[in-house]
């Protein structure tokens, strides 16, 4: 990894947290002296770090993804399965060196991605641990797994940090981000930071471990905006950008008072999905309703 290009993504990150506007939030607070609207400070603050086994297959091989799951989040979701470290900021605050730490073990554990989970929050503290462990030979390919609300500027200076994209989708409406998860302009920044991304990086490819991958969740009722979606990856982006189809929506936290998001995705909702993502010719991976409990997590889609 360029040490230059870290310790230039060091000083940006540094400086942007005093008037922070690193997500979309812009919530400009300084987060040396206080948290910002996503609930975190100046240092990463984490609730695990494990080999986790449920990413996209590329990503996993055999010994799983190093995942580590950060806390805080500029979106709200109200259906967040996550929302306990998402919103509700359980975690432990680490300290750079501890980070770098938890780098190096998960590589030393046989995992083949480093798979950062909601970076956003941590990015100043992110950047310093990697140029912490660069030092001690880590070398595994950096996943950054978001939700894509940030900011297109604060993704250019991850530009030859990050090695693999692994972006949602999760609405083509900003009035519907508005209503599921209290932003509103997902949508907007969204197709703003894809863009980024696959400029940094271009489509997901195995044999260099770089790219982007989109996620796209589906959600009851066509909340998701699927067929806007992929037509967006499909014409803006690249039909060679791999889509991850997934089938995992559960209604817990506020989304079980909502009736049309009370409910799990039916099997017409899903083929519907499946069925317009091979329509724009688009591959990747999808989740077989049910099968996910018989150890199932992804099959691939062929052109």
């Amino acid at each position: 990894m360029d040490k230059k290009k870290l310790k230039d993504a060091l000083d940006y990150f540094e400086n942007a947290l005093k008037n922070c506007d690193l997500c979309a939030r812009d919530c400009k607070i300084d987060r040396y002296k206080k948290q910002g609207v996503c609930g975190q400070s100046e240092k990463a603050k984490i609730t695990n770090a494990v080999l986790h086994f449920g990413e996209e297959p590329p990503l996993v091989g055999d010994g799983g993804a190093g995942a580590v799951f950060f806390t805080g989040c500029g979106m709200r979701c109200l259906y967040c399965q996550n929302f306990g470290f998402s919103q509700l900021n359980v975690g432990r605050v680490l300290e750079d060196e501890e980070l770098a730490d938890i780098f190096l073990k998960l590589q030393k554990s046989g995992a083949r991605t480093l798979d950062l989970v909601t970076p956003e929050p941590h990015l100043r503290a992110i950047v310093h641990a990697l140029m912490i462990a660069g030092e001690k030979d880590f070398s595994l390919p950096v996943v950054f797994n978001t939700s894509s609300y940030i900011h297109a500027q604060t993704l250019k200076h991850l530009e030859g940090i990050v090695d693999i994209y692994l972006a949602d989708i999760r609405y083509t409406d900003n009035e519907i981000g508005k209503r599921y998860s209290l932003v509103s302009d997902y949508w907007d920044v969204t197709k703003r930071s894809l863009r980024e991304m696959y400029r940094q990086v271009g489509p997901f490819r195995e044999e260099k471990m770089k790219g982007l991958i989109v996620r796209h969740l589906i959600l009851p009722n066509g909340i998701g905006g699927t067929e806007e979606a992929m037509r967006f990856v499909a014409e803006e982006l690249s039909t060679s950008v791999p889509v991850s189809l997934m089938s995992q929506y559960f209604p817990v936290h506020k989304a079980l008072k909502i009736e049309e998001i009370s409910r799990k995705v039916n099997y017409e909702e899903y083929n519907e999905a499946l069925e317009i993502l091979q329509r724009y010719n688009l591959k990747g991976w999808y989740q077989p309703l049910f099968e996910k409990m018989k150890g199932v997590y992804a099959k691939s889609i062929e052109r």
